[in-house]
């Protein structure tokens, strides 16, 4: 079972999907004939079906110009968490190594 959040967020997605592809005026025939899927699988996907591919969903968007976005999902300048935590690694000062002073002594 996945979680509440997860459903809903992919539910938003496939929502979302359908507006896009109704704004631009394509019918789910065409759009399925673009992706490469059937119109049942469309249909999933307008209905945020958790069980069809990410690769699906993808590919929908990329038919409606729309894929760009989905490569920032997870990138690390959105990922104020991950931020957090790596800057609470960061040491408090840096120190440089101490250079030995070449020894005069020795021929």
């Amino acid at each position: 079972m996945k979680p509440v959040p997860v459903i809903r967020a992919i539910r938003k997605l496939g929502h979302d999907i359908r507006d896009a592809r109704r704004r631009r005026r394509i019918t789910t025939t065409i759009l399925a004939e673009r992706a490469s899927i059937s119109r049942t699988t469309l249909n999933k996907v307008e209905k945020g079906d958790p069980n069809v591919s990410l690769g699906i969903y993808t590919t929908v968007l990329f038919v409606l110009g729309l894929v760009d976005r989905i490569a920032d999902l997870a990138d690390h300048h959105h990922d104020s968490v991950g931020r957090a935590l790596e800057e609470e690694q960061l040491p408090q000062r840096v120190r440089l190594a101490r250079r030995r002073k070449p020894d005069m002594g020795t021929p």
